[in-house]
């Protein structure tokens, strides 16, 4: 790939998908970060620099986030619907990488301005190479202004 590895906050409750996550990116070296969130809160927290994310040094800006829907304290839509109604945040993708095939899903996550609706594969090979596709989009096709540039 031709563009440097992106920051990206991977918001995921399952450890299992996480991890597949991680390791898909790194073995495409597309992360040259990848901060996890485990719940919807703490996503949220992450991104609007509160309680242990205060520190822009510990807590960069993500380049991408990659968002799944069904998550504890806070769901993945009103994350979503969070980033994308705050001035500062607004501009950085999204990316809703979920299980959830649901129609109202879908809809809902474009209505309040997802960059892009992806569900999970359940095959191993499927899913590497979904991560595989999201790191050639991201890096070497699509045109976006880094953290330091906004």
């Amino acid at each position: 790939m031709n563009a440097q590895p992106m920051t990206i906050l991977h918001v995921e409750d399952n450890p299992d998908h996480a991890d597949l996550v991680a390791r898909s990116l790194q073995k495409h070296r597309i992360a040259r970060s990848v901060y996890l969130a485990e719940d919807g809160e703490q996503a949220l927290d992450y991104l609007f620099r509160r309680g242990n994310y205060r520190d822009p040094k510990t807590s960069p800006r993500p380049d991408v986030v990659l968002l799944d829907l069904r998550l504890p304290k806070v769901d993945g839509l009103e994350v979503l619907q969070a980033l994308k109604t705050s001035g500062d945040l607004l501009s950085i993708p999204v990316v809703v990488l979920t299980s959830s095939e649901a129609e109202k899903d879908l809809i809902k996550a474009y209505d309040y301005h997802a960059n892009s609706y992806l569900v999970k594969p359940v095959g191993f090979e499927e899913f590497n190479q979904l991560m595989e596709q999201i790191g050639t989009y991201w890096l070497d096709w699509n045109r976006y202004a880094a953290p330091a540039i906004r």
